[in-house]
This record gives C-alpha cells, sequence and structure tokens, in this order.
C-alpha cells in the first residue's frame, strides 16, 4: 500500500470524464437528442447527397459557368481555374461541409469527382 501511494505521487494519468447525458451512438458520443440514430451509418451523407452539395458548390465560384460543371469536371483543365482558385473551392468545400481537409489532401483534389469521393469517405463530413 505504501509502495502504490508512493508511486501515484509521482505518476501523472490524464483523466478524461464523459458526460453522463452522453451516450455511444454509432462509434461516436451524442446527446440524447441524437440517440435515435443507429449505429448502421444512417447519420452519413449518401453519395447523391454529397454530388449535389459539391456540384453546388462549385457552381456558385464565381468564376465558373454553372452549365459547364458536371461531376467529372477538372477544376483546371475543364473550368480554366488556376491553383489559387481551386485552394479557394477547397476552402468552401469545408465550409459546406464543415471538416478540414489536410493541406497534402487538399492539393489533390482537382475535379469535382475528387472532392466527392474524398468527402463522401470522410468520417467527420456533415
Amino acid at each position: 500500500m505504501a509502495l502504490r501511494a508512493a508511486v501515484l505521487r509521482h505518476v501523472r494519468v490524464p483523466v478524461q470524464t464523459l458526460n453522463p447525458a452522453l451516450t455511444l451512438t454509432g462509434g461516436k458520443w451524442a446527446p440524447p437528442s441524437l440517440r435515435w440514430m443507429s449505429s448502421h451509418g444512417d447519420d452519413h451523407l449518401t453519395k447523391s447527397e454529397v454530388t449535389d452539395r459539391v456540384l453546388s458548390v462549385v457552381k456558385s465560384f464565381p468564376k465558373v459557368d454553372p452549365s459547364t460543371v458536371t461531376p467529372d469536371v477538372n477544376f483546371q483543365k475543364d473550368l480554366g481555374l488556376d491553383s489559387l482558385d481551386n485552394v479557394e473551392i477547397v476552402i468552401a468545400l469545408e465550409e459546406e461541409f464543415k471538416l478540414e481537409i489536410p493541406d497534402l489532401e487538399a492539393v489533390r483534389i482537382d475535379s469535382a469527382n475528387l472532392a466527392i469521393e474524398y468527402i463522401y469517405n470522410h468520417p467527420m463530413a456533415s
């Protein structure tokens, strides 16, 4: 017992407390108002929803003719955007889906298809 007390005086272990009002739902902690969600991914966006929202963001970009935007469009080759425009579109997508895309991934997203795939597969996209 004395040894245990001596060790505990010198060891610091971070403790995470959980709010008792939260329960585990679908691998995430959710408040009681969201407990109805099932754990089968029902709370994740469908590919169709992601596609529609990505295309909407791209169409609303000032330098883009909305009639030329399709799921297969490349931002630079097809829309004539430069790398700065590409960054601005990625930032707009981050805001739309409330997520952060790391810089190493963001530079690879140069088409609507890649944006759709990345966001659809991102666990925090909403």
